[in-house]
């Protein structure tokens, strides 16, 4: 099994769609599902060139097994945010682990960030053993933060630097 990062392209919004139109996977990322595919694309031109932004596919023996985004990329602080989203069908293979592996070593390697961030909700079991597996750190709770699911959730705001990665 051959697992890569690849710049999010066009022929990939279908993809994407299936996966912004899942009410429980969007829950996580505390945003709203039923996203039409001609807003997603709309939004895929708008931030196409964005230099804030860098959005991967996770390929998977060349299919697509999620997205993984570098997003609020601050050049001046050095600091960004990242998202990962595994398709339904890929999960519990470990996939979440070696491409967060791969997204820290583009953000810290290839466009010199000190710091890379996430949110993810307290009560995310699976994301919360990820992250602490790869060596974020819990930094702050945020009390209500986020409504998704039709109630407010609390966040942690995980954190890490370059020196805290685990193997």
């Amino acid at each position: 099994m051959v697992t890569k990062l690849r710049p999010l392209e066009r022929k990939d919004l279908g993809f994407i769609h299936q996966l912004d139109n899942e009410r429980a996977t969007m829950a996580f990322w505390f945003e709203e599902p039923y996203e039409s595919l001609d807003e997603l694309t709309t939004l895929y031109d708008k931030h196409i060139h964005d230099e804030r932004e860098r959005r991967f596919v996770v390929d998977v023996d060349d299919e697509f097994a999620g997205i993984l985004e570098l997003v609020d990329i601050d050049f001046l602080h050095r600091t960004t945010e990242i998202q990962i989203i595994i398709d339904r069908s890929f999960r519990g293979r470990g996939l979440a682990t070696v491409a967060m592996r791969k997204g820290l070593d583009y953000a810290f390697n290839m466009i010199n960030m000190f710091k890379v961030y996430l949110f993810v909700d307290v009560d995310n079991a699976r994301g919360l053993h990820v992250y602490k597996k790869l060596g974020f750190v819990e930094e702050g709770r945020l009390r209500k933060h986020f409504f998704a699911n039709g109630q407010y959730h609390d966040s942690f705001i995980m954190g890490i630097f370059k020196q805290e990665i685990k193997d």
